[in-house]
């Protein structure tokens, strides 16, 4: 595992350097979704192959920005899934963006994930690596350095909604409002990274994808996406949850597969859990 989180750092390194200095106009390409790639997207993604071609305990990898996973050495266990620019848009408007990536043995699914890792490029550079625990890093003089252990509280007091509201079903706008009502206060870049990363530092809240009359599974990538981070807040000591399920129980049929996702601390996520149970 020590050759992957070393690997990982190297590769946030570079995409940050790629982030400073890279045109970040639109290439010719589309994505597996059928989006027209950036070209930071091509070489943040390519950075992240160059890096993992070097590490042998790499068995395969599979980008959000390739249609099919790609064999890197068959004696390697690992397979990592990754996102290499989360949120890449928002980098014209200078918001933070990050780079997300699921660790699985053996093969892909939630029940081989072993890892989890995310990098957040903004003001500083952080990554938040889980395995028995979640730790924090910061990127300083060219290296990362632990910073500290993550860990939820119960109940928070951020909100970050994701859809687009008129497409959320009724019962769900009352769910969010709600917690607005409470007092939470509503924190939504339009980065999952950044905003989920918010929500760990500050000890609790909740983050919602729901399913939408546009997208009723929901927007985000279990295999890139959402496992990663269940895993994270699950190991922080919060929830991930589909509405109903613990996101680390779902299966997957295609590696681009979405799901609905909750994540949180557990006083929000038992509320998610009450509010979808009555829709039943």
């Amino acid at each position: 595992m020590r050759d992957i989180f070393d690997a990982i750092q190297r590769s946030a390194i570079r995409i940050k350097e790629a982030i400073d200095v890279k045109d970040i106009g639109y290439s010719q390409q589309e994505n597996s979704s059928g989006e027209t790639q950036l070209q930071l997207d091509i070489k943040c993604d390519m950075i992240i192959e160059e890096e993992f071609s070097r590490v042998l305990s790499v068995n395969t990898i599979a980008s959000e920005e390739k249609e099919l996973p790609m064999p890197m050495h068959k004696d390697g266990k690992y397979f990592i899934a990754y996102d290499p620019l989360d949120g890449s848009s928002l980098v014209d408007v200078n918001l933070s963006v990050g780079s997300i990536f699921g660790i699985y043995e053996n093969d892909f699914g939630s029940k081989n994930m072993v890892a989890s890792c995310y990098v957040v490029y903004g003001p500083r550079v952080e990554m938040v690596f889980a395995e028995n625990k979640t730790k924090l890093y910061l990127l300083q003089a060219g290296e990362f350095e632990f910073v500290k252990e993550i860990r939820l509280k119960e109940k928070g007091n951020l909100n970050a909604p994701g859809g687009t509201q008129q497409n959320w079903a009724p019962y769900h706008k009352e769910m969010v409002d709600s917690f607005f009502n409470e007092g939470y206060r509503l924190r939504y870049s339009g980065g999952m990274v950044p905003d989920l990363h918010q929500i760990l530092l500050k000890g609790g809240g909740l983050f919602s994808y729901p399913g939408t009359s546009d997208k009723p599974n929901g927007k985000l990538r279990k295999l890139f996406e959402v496992f990663p981070f269940a895993f994270i807040f699950k190991t922080s000591g919060g929830e991930a949850i589909d509405g109903f399920n613990d996101l680390m129980t779902l299966s997957h049929a295609h590696i681009h597969d979405t799901a609905v996702c909750f994540f949180g601390s557990k006083y929000e996520t038992a509320r998610v859990k009450d509010v979808y149970a009555k829709q039943r």
